[in-house]
C-alpha cells in the first residue's frame, strides 16, 4: 500500500463495527473513511470519530455537492473523491497529520538550527537564507523523521496536488538546499525520492 511506503502504519477494517474495535485498540492519528460501507455508513461512524477528536478524511465515489458539504460541515478534515492519485491522497494525509501533530518550534542537530515559526535557518550560527519552497521542502523532510518520501509525495505536499510541473523540480530544490546546508543531510533514495538523515 502506498501509505505504508511513506512510513505510516496502516490498519484496515471491512465495516464500521470492526473499525470501532480497532480504533479503540490502536488509537489512530487519522482515519480514512469510506462513506459507502456495509452496515453503518461512513457519515455515522465519522460523527463518532470526530466527537472523539480523531481526524477524518472521507473517501467516496459520491460526487453530489450536498454529500461533500455534509462531510465537511460535520468536521471532517478533507473529502477525497474516487478515483484519486495515491500521491494526492498521501499529500492530503500528511497535511492533516502535520496540522494535528505537535512539532517543536525549534529544531537543532549538530551545526544546524531551525525555527519553524519564524521560518529561519542557521548553520554554524550563521543565518542561511532559503526560498519559500526550499524552506517548506526542508521542513517536510525534517518532520518526516528519516522516513523516505517519494518525489511525487514531496511535490504534492510542498507545491500542492494541483501543480502540473515535473518531479525534477524537487531534485533541483534538493540540490539547492544541499549546497546551503551540506549534502550529507539529505540522502537520495534510488529511483524513489529523499530521506533526511538525522543520524548525520
Amino acid at each position: 500500500m502506498h501509505i505504508q511506503l511513506v512510513g505510516h502504519e496502516v490498519f484496515e477494517a471491512e465495516n464500521a463495527q470492526v473499525a470501532r474495535q480497532m480504533i479503540s485498540e490502536h488509537k489512530p492519528d487519522l482515519v480514512l473513511l469510506d462513506i459507502m460501507m456495509p452496515g453503518e455508513d461512513g457519515f455515522s461512524l465519522g460523527e463518532y470519530l470526530i466527537e472523539q477528536k480523531i481526524p477524518v478524511i472521507f473517501l467516496t465515489a459520491k460526487t453530489a455537492v450536498p454529500d461533500r458539504v455534509r462531510g465537511l460541515r460535520m468536521g471532517a478534515e478533507d473529502y477525497v473523491l474516487k478515483p484519486f492519485e495515491p500521491a494526492e491522497l498521501i499529500a492530503r494525509i500528511e497535511n492533516v497529520l502535520n496540522r494535528h501533530s505537535p512539532h517543536d518550534a525549534i529544531w537543532e542537530k549538530k551545526n544546524l538550527r531551525i525555527d519553524f515559526e519564524s521560518r529561519r535557518l542557521w548553520k554554524d550560527n550563521q543565518e542561511i537564507i532559503l526560498t519559500t519552497m526550499e524552506f517548506d521542502l526542508l521542513a517536510k523532510l525534517i518532520q518526516s523523521h528519516s522516513t523516505a518520501i517519494s518525489r511525487e509525495a514531496l511535490l504534492n505536499a510542498v507545491w500542492g496536488w494541483q501543480y502540473t510541473g515535473e518531479t525534477r523540480t524537487v531534485d533541483v530544490h534538493v540540490q539547492r538546499i544541499r549546497r546551503k546546508i551540506g549534502a550529507e543531510w539529505i540522502e537520495t533514495v534510488y529511483k524513489y525520492g529523499y530521506r533526511f538523515r538525522e543520524d548525520t
